[in-house]
């Protein structure tokens, strides 16, 4: 099975124009500017290509390994009982820093993954300025131009805004990871060593597959 997996860019929650249409009788107000935003939400989604499922996972601390890997025990969760017979996942990512093939807190956080799911599990990349053709992002284009329209002044709005949006006749399944994601996290000395030996990586493009 593939699966492709992407975060978003940061979400400033206010009463900001995000330069969208809406219907109504009366234009909708909103701020043209959206300095010192106090609240903010990290989108992150997984788009499962040949369905065209979707399951997105909203936080609201910093874009990390910790992050995305936490977003992919969700869906798998939410998944595994109609995956059951499924034995290899290939993951499609576009290499951003929190997910990279050098990035060692992801890597060791998916060797987890694997070894909890039984899943092989196959990382391939796409090529710097070539993310425009990971499949998620043109889940994300939809989304954009359908929740630009509205004030996403708060946490609850844009779930429900993400949740109400259906992408080729399918809502996603939307959820909120809380809690503090710290950055910096990474795997060294030894344990970096034992990692390297739970990957396969390609001959010719070791970072990208």
């Amino acid at each position: 099975m593939r699966i492709s997996i992407d975060t978003k860019a940061t979400i400033n929650l206010g009463e900001y124009s995000r330069n969208g249409q809406s219907r109504g009788l009366k234009p909708v107000k909103a701020l043209d500017h959206d300095m010192n935003a106090k609240e903010k939400l990290i989108p992150g989604g997984i788009l499962e290509p040949v369905s065209g499922d979707v399951f997105l996972f909203f936080g609201d601390s910093y874009k990390t390994s910790d992050f995305m890997m936490d977003g992919l025990h969700l869906w798998w969760e939410h998944r595994k009982h109609e995956l059951s017979n499924i034995t290899d996942l290939v993951i499609n990512s576009d290499n951003g820093p929190e997910c990279s093939g050098r990035r060692s807190q992801f890597l060791q956080r998916m060797v987890d993954f694997s070894i909890l799911t039984g899943l092989n599990i196959r990382l391939v990349y796409y090529p710097p300025y070539h993310s425009k053709y990971n499949a998620i992002e043109r889940y994300w284009a939809g989304l954009e131009k359908s929740w630009n329209g509205y004030l996403l002044d708060s946490t609850e709005t844009v779930l429900k805004r993400a949740s109400h949006f259906a992408w080729k006749g399918t809502k996603a399944v939307v959820n909120f990871l809380g809690g503090v994601y710290e950055k910096g996290v990474k795997v060294v000395g030894e344990e970096k060593q034992k990692l390297e030996q739970c990957l396969e990586r390609s001959e010719t493009l070791q970072w990208w597959d």
